[in-house]
């Protein structure tokens, strides 16, 4: 199998529809969805009698911009407002297959459907096929990614290798002697493993067998990519999407941005107003999954990028979403965890000794670092600042006591200084 010909094959009817079918199938589904929602999530139906909206309403699809739209951050304080997850649910925890717990906190909920999260589209673009053998490095633990990206691979055939992150040099001999052909992770621990390697005497291209990544979570630049994919001799493809919603986009062979799933409906809005903005003007992608279980109608990603409709090469008609060019808020992703100030506010409550702080975000390397600095005359309680930042938001910062009077007047809780060639 070539490299060209992983990516090739034969795509679903709906990956290729034409404009008048695309907009139907949207309004299809978007009205089913709007109609069961209001009937059976508590939450929905407020929000839409508030904005004295009914389904009854939509019959076109520029009329979903009467619904208010519901910001990532919201589900915190949403979800704790009674059963069901504060009504967003439309069945009882106890009918889901699992739920999971992400930074903020926010549950994700897991239905019993198959495919629940939508990535199998997404990894057989990347160029996934049949008798691969996969390496996944994301969590297991609490946060749905490692599970989340498992089950499309089961679809397509492959085997998977559930390592998780860390154990840099247990995973690289994994890799050898399984003759790993797939790699699902983020780019940045990639490249730490390819550092590894190098270091431990290794010849990526020939002791190692990687053919295919797929990589998410982290903003993945062309210098990072050509890269990693001369050092292993590798097609790498990158996909979007968050634990809430699951898929939102995924790129195929020719890279030119990032092709809605067809399992949502995304909208680039202005990040003040809410309106709805013309194709190729940089907005805030605002998303609609269909899904009925958990309908987080017109959800705010923070993510800031723009709709490209123009033909693809590939065939595939849905719109594509372009780079993703920054945040909205003040939340920062770190090596793909999302970090809500307010986290990092709690954790530093329970310590007397610290003034003030600041989080500060580099990527030497292509490698996400956080560093995070205190103001404190004097403090002995390292570890266990450690263990409750882990404990909180799942990353453990590289730490720096300083002076007080040390960091700026007017701080930002979250400095993000990556850079991105």
């Amino acid at each position: 199998m070539t490299r060209k010909d992983r990516t090739e094959g034969i795509y679903s009817r709906r990956e290729v529809l034409d404009e008048s079918e695309r907009r139907q199938y949207y309004q299809i589904h978007l009205k089913d969805l709007l109609t069961y929602a209001y009937r059976y999530s508590e939450d929905v139906k407020k929000r839409f009698d508030r904005a004295q909206f009914s389904p009854d309403k939509f019959k076109v699809l520029n009329d979903l911009k009467h619904i208010p739209i519901i910001k990532k951050k919201e589900l915190i304080f949403l979800q704790t407002m009674g059963p069901r997850l504060g009504g967003l649910l439309t069945k009882d925890l106890g009918e889901l297959r699992r739920i999971f717990l992400s930074p903020g906190p926010i549950f994700d909920p897991e239905d019993r459907v198959d495919d629940y999260w939508g990535w199998t589209e997404g990894f057989y673009a990347a160029g996934f096929r049949p008798g691969d053998v996969n390496m996944i490095t994301f969590n297991y633990h609490l946060t749905p990614a490692g599970l989340m990206f498992e089950e499309p691979l089961r679809n397509l055939g492959c085997a998977v290798v559930p390592a998780g992150p860390g154990n840099t040099n247990t995973q690289l001999d994994i890799m050898r002697k399984l003759r790993i052909t797939g790699y699902v992770g983020t780019p940045s621990y990639l490249m730490h493993l390819a550092q590894k390697g190098e270091e431990a005497g290794l010849n990526l291209r020939k002791d190692l067998y990687l053919e295919v990544a797929f990589v998410t979570g982290e903003k993945f630049p062309e210098k990072l990519r050509n890269n990693l994919e001369k050092k292993f001799d590798i097609i790498m493809r990158q996909g979007y999407g968050t634990a809430d919603v699951g898929s939102i986009g995924y790129e195929c062979f020719h890279k030119n941005g990032l092709h809605v799933s067809n399992r949502v409906f995304a909208e680039i809005c202005h990040p003040d107003t809410g309106i709805p903005l013309k194709d190729g003007e940089v907005g805030e992608i605002v998303v609609t999954a269909f899904n009925k279980t958990y309908p987080l109608i017109r959800l705010s990603t923070g993510d800031l990028s723009y709709i490209d409709r123009a033909p693809c090469p590939c065939g595939r008609s849905s719109p594509r979403l372009g780079n993703i060019v920054g945040r909205v808020d003040t939340t920062a992703r770190i090596k793909g965890m999302f970090v809500y100030p307010h986290q990092v506010e709690q954790v530093m409550a329970s310590f007397e000794e610290i003034k003030r702080w600041q989080i500060e975000v580099t990527n030497p390397g292509g490698i996400d670092e956080l560093t995070l600095f205190i103001e404190a005359s004097q403090f002995k309680r390292e570890n266990e600042l450690f263990h409750q930042f882990r404990e909180k938001i799942g990353l453990r910062p590289d730490l720096k006591v300083v002076v007080p009077g040390s960091l700026p007047a007017q701080i930002r809780p979250i400095e993000d200084k990556r850079k991105w060639d």
